[in-house]
């Protein structure tokens, strides 16, 4: 190619002086064509794609691209392709995975696959279970310290109550709670304490906007330990329902419990909103996931649900 420069650039002169302006279209498809293919030829000496195949090519793909139009809802599978389980079998097989652990260091997880859009709205909610997973949630509970409200809150299980004493701990660093309720009466004086900038990227931060800046926080006290939130993320819902030393019977309880509560939320939405669950996984902290099909216990298997209870 490096050699027909010099010729091409010679015949482009000669056409321009003759007044011709630039190099005829027929002339320089003759002599530009075979420079051209000597371009696209391999190492081998074999033809590679001409510009109009390469051009042709690319401009089909683009079409495809365009015409091909973006999913607006989650991803959905046969359930009928996959073996499923009844809720004493995926126990039984989740107990052997965690085998030698503790049971109160391994959680149960209940995973609901949604059928629902990308862009929709989100299913969360707060829920206590019959049988809490986690009982030692400590929350701190801003309120006047000689007030009624304090005193319930105390009662109903706050690790922490009072104000200054507690916004002074905060400014040294020693944040010793997991949630922060603010009764009605404090919110002023603890926005006057500007801890936002600790609490807030923290996620602790209580707020009217969340519902956790409320008249009495006994009743919130009392839902916060041994409850629970669960929030949908792309198109699924997450939430621990049980530890390793829980009956079936228990597990079910909590399960059934936690199901009907997120239908529930579902069904508050607006009429155009549909999401329905299309799957229902049981996981374990270190153990891989299984699908339910809704049965308690299968008639086949030889297991009996006290036999699965490490208490």
């Amino acid at each position: 190619m490096a050699s027909l420069t010099p010729c091409l650039t010679q015949l482009s002169r000669m056409c321009i002086s003759a007044g011709g302006g630039t190099m005829p279209h027929r002339i320089s498809t003759q002599i530009l064509g075979p420079a051209l293919q000597i371009r696209y030829k391999s190492k081998d000496n074999k033809p590679k794609a001409s510009r109009s195949e390469l051009a042709m090519k690319a401009k089909k793909l683009v079409e495809k691209r365009k015409k091909r139009k973006p999913r607006t809802t989650f991803r959905q599978y046969d359930l009928s392709d996959g073996e499923q389980f009844a809720l004493c079998d995926a126990i039984r097989y989740i107990r052997a995975f965690e085998v030698g652990r503790a049971p109160t260091s391994v959680k149960y997880e209940i995973s609901l696959k949604l059928k629902t859009l990308k862009n929709g709205p989100v299913v969360r909610n707060r829920l206590r279970l019959p049988h809490p997973v986690k009982t030692d949630l400590r929350v701190c509970v801003i309120a006047p310290p000689d007030s009624k409200f304090a005193e319930s809150a105390r009662a109903a299980g706050a690790a922490l109550v009072g104000e200054d004493e507690i916004f002074e701990a905060i400014r040294n660093g020693r944040i010793e709670f997991d949630r922060c309720i603010c009764q009605t009466d404090s919110y002023a004086k603890l926005n006057k304490a500007q801890l936002g900038r600790i609490l807030g990227p923290k996620g602790l931060m209580p707020s009217p906007k969340l519902g956790t800046v409320v008249k009495d926080p006994s009743l919130l006290v009392r839902d916060f330990i041994g409850g629970a939130e669960y929030r949908e993320r792309l198109g699924v819902i997450r939430m621990a329902v049980g530890q390793l030393g829980f009956t079936p019977d228990q597990l079910a309880r909590n399960i059934k419990t936690f199901m009907e509560s997120v239908k529930k939320d579902m069904g508050l939405l607006s009429d155009k909103i549909n999401k329905d669950i299309t799957e229902v996984v049981l996981s374990s902290t270190n153990g891989p996931g299984f699908s339910l099909n809704g049965e308690f216990k299968n008639s086949k298997s030889d297991i009996q649900p006290k036999d699965l209870s490490t208490s």
